[in-house]
């Protein structure tokens, strides 16, 4: 009775539907910020500004083509490893400008840490993300 239901879980774990899910989950943040980004040019531009990247009219419409268009390579599985690792990039370099805890006391020390740490492991998923795709793509599905 037991290999019936392992036999399932192993189907919905491997279905194509779910791993598409996932990646939509890993990807939210980059979709929700380029489209808030898109549709707010002004604010995107401020917050260039604010992170000392000039000029900043540039550097926001880059960041709004790499969150929207890795993770439109990622979810379509077009060249979905380059996709993954340009967003992992983005993330640490990202991470380390705006999330220097190390420069901050008090409650917000704890916030700035907690949120270094969480885009650490963001950057780690899609670096996964990467190593997989690429390793399929060349038939090598060893871990």
């Amino acid at each position: 009775m037991a290999a019936p239901i392992n036999a399932r879980r192993a189907a919905l774990l491997g279905s194509p539907t779910l791993q598409w899910v996932a990646l939509l989950l890993l990807c939210a943040a980059y979709l929700q910020g380029g489209i808030n980004k898109a549709a707010n040019l002004q604010g995107a531009v401020a917050e260039m500004q604010h992170f000392g990247l000039s000029p900043a009219l540039p550097f926001a419409i880059a960041v709004i083509v790499l969150e929207l268009g890795a993770s439109a390579m990622i979810l379509a599985n077009i060249q979905r490893w380059l996709g993954a690792l340009a967003l992992a990039l983005f993330t640490l370099a990202a991470t380390f400008m705006a999330n220097r805890f190390w420069e901050v006391a008090g409650p917000e020390r704890f916030m700035a840490e907690n949120a270094f740490f969480e885009h650490l492991g963001l950057a780690g998923g899609f670096l996964l993300v990467a190593w997989h795709d690429w390793n399929t793509r060349r038939g090598d599905r060893t871990p």
